[in-house]
Parts: structure tokens; sequence; C-alpha cells
């Protein structure tokens, strides 16, 4: 027999009571005494009843629930974000809904709109890497609060909470050309990458300003920025005569990659060849020698974008009056053994 879910209709009859006396005494309302409230409640617990959040939030036209959308929510920097923004809703008496785009553009336009069709107060989303048409995007900027993390588009009017990526990665480059590289590789990704796009800037800046020439061949981009790329591409920048003395890769998955391959072939890290990622993620400083890179702090990136979604979400009454603006949290350059050995 197929079990059914308790309704407050289904209460009220059992007790001979309007659905309304039964919903205010679940609620503690004043007007109803504590014989009828220590009845329903149970009750209520005797039959496993459970509020429905959404038809709650139906009535009041809030649920206190708050959608967040990401790309892989099993990228350690990612979760790292997710975590904050659990840790962040649970202190403001918010509960969260999670989806994992996987990258794909229609896949997240979907999630948008499943995330309003659940009545979501607002929505936190990391867009896809191929974001490019936000047409599908810019409606619900007029519909309820959203605000965009980590991966976002400067064609979107609305808050945005993000890192300086280009001046982070300048700093990283910058970092090996004061230990003297002259010859610095970058492992990217391809050019729809918006946060690729931002660190590639970073690179070319940091070189043009000291000076050094850009040379195409050890510029190197990948339409996946894993480890296995960053293997393969390490292998390729070996290959080449004159060989780099430096590798920023754009990730410290990929530049792990790098790490291990140089590792195989016995390269001197960073005499002969120095390493810097992007992120600290957990295996920066697993793998050895341990590895520079630049930390994202990804729970306060998290706790940020979500207080200014509650917000503005608690402040509806004045959306016109919020200026909407990005808002970068600070990154710091983490200098290990791949660019520098202690003497």
């Amino acid at each position: 027999m197929k079990k059914g879910v308790t309704t407050l209709k289904m209460l009220a009859q059992h007790l001979n009571l309007s659905v309304s006396t039964v919903s205010r005494a679940l609620n503690d309302h004043p007007d109803i005494n504590e014989n009828t409230k220590t009845k329903v409640k149970q009750l209520a617990k005797s039959m496993n009843y459970t509020p429905n959040i959404f038809a709650k939030g139906f009535r009041k036209h809030k649920s206190n629930i708050i959608g967040v959308i990401v790309p892989n929510i099993t990228h350690y920097f990612t979760a790292t974000i997710v975590r904050g923004i659990l840790e962040q809703a649970s202190i403001q008496g918010y509960r969260v809904i999670i989806s994992e785009s996987d990258n794909d553009v229609i896949k997240q336009n979907e999630m948008l709109h499943t995330m309003i069709q659940f009545g979501v107060d607002g929505i936190l989303a990391s867009l896809t890497k191929m974001t490019r048409d936000i047409d599908n995007i810019l409606p619900i900027v007029d519909t309820l609060p959203l605000i965009l993390f980590d991966k976002v588009s400067d064609k979107i009017p609305c808050t945005q909470i993000t890192i300086n990526d280009e001046e982070a990665a300048f700093n990283a480059v910058e970092h090996l050309i004061n230990i003297g590289k002259k010859r610095i590789a970058i492992i990217k990704e391809r050019e729809f990458s918006y946060t690729s796009e931002k660190r590639y800037a970073g690179y070319l800046r940091a070189l043009k300003e000291h000076n050094i020439e850009i040379d195409e061949k050890i510029i190197l981009s990948v339409d996946d920025i894993s480890l296995m790329q960053g293997k393969r591409m390490a292998n390729i920048l070996l290959s080449i005569k004159k060989r780099p003395d430096a590798i920023f890769a754009i990730t410290d998955t990929a530049a792990i990659g790098v790490i291990q391959t140089l590792n195989k072939f016995n390269i001197e890290i960073p005499e002969e060849i120095a390493v810097v990622g992007f992120s600290n993620s957990k295996h920066s400083t697993i793998i050895e020698p341990k590895l520079t890179t630049v930390n994202q702090p990804g729970n306060a990136i998290g706790k940020t974008a979500i207080k200014y979604l509650i917000n503005e979400i608690e402040n509806d009454n004045e959306a016109d009056l919020i200026m909407k603006k990005t808002v970068e949290i600070k990154t710091e350059l983490i200098v290990r053994a791949s660019t520098f050995k202690a003497s």
C-alpha cells in the first residue's frame, strides 16, 4: 500500500478542527489555547507531519530558500565556496538548493528557470565557461535577486562577487620574474573562458611591464584544464628546443600535472623550471615540491555572495536604490618550494 503525505487537512479532520486552526496551533499563534496546541502538535508528530515549505512560501510570498547553481560541485575551490554559502545561509535562517550545470549552457538555463518555479527568494550562480548568450539570464534579473560569483559576466547587470583574476595572475608571473625567470610559459583554457582570459591578460601584462618577449610557442591552450592536460602540456613544453624556465598554469590541477611530468624526467624544480598554480587546493601541499599558488578564499567568496543576496532579498522594496556592484575578494600568492628553495 502506497503511503501518503500527511497534510494539514488530514490533521484537521482527525481533530475535528478547521485547517486554519491547526495551522495556527502548529505556529504557536497566541489566539489558540495551549490545550489545542498540545493536541495538534502531538498528532502531527505521531502522523509524521512535515510542513510544505513551498506552499508556505507561496502564501507568504517568501520561501527563505536560495538557489545555487555551480558548474562542478566536486571541484575543490567550488566546494569551499558552497561551504561558505551553506554556513552563512544557516546563520541567517535560509535553506539552500544546490544544482550543478556540468558546464552545460542549456542545463544552466533550465536550472535558472527551475529555481524560479521552486519559488526561491534569490539565486546565486557561477556561470559555465561557455556562457556567451545572456538573453536567457537577463529576464531573471528583473524577476528576482540574482548574484553571480566566481565565473561572472560583465554583461549582466547584477552584483558580482569575484577575485581580481588579472591582478592575481600578474602577481604570480611577476614573482617568477623576480626570482630570475625570463622564459615563462602559460597553460590556459581556450578563448571561451572568461576567467582564463583574465588570467592570461595578467600574464601578458607582467611580461610587457618587465620587457620580456612574448613567445606564442610557450602559450598553450586546452579545452579541459585538467591533471592529464597539465602532464600533456608539460611534455610539449619539454620537447621545445628552447625550453621555458618557468610554467604558470591557471589551475592547481594542471600545475600538479606539470610537476609530476617534470619529476618523471628528473627536471630540477625550481632551478631548471619553476611552477606556479592557481587556487591553493588541498593537493598543492601534497605534491613534491609543494606548489606555489594563488590562494582563492572560496569560503569568504561564498559568505560574501550570500550576504549580498540576502540583503537584496530583504530590501526588496528598495531594489531600485541598491547599487549593483562588483565586489572583489582579495587573493594572496602562497610561495612554496616549486618557485623558491630555502637556503
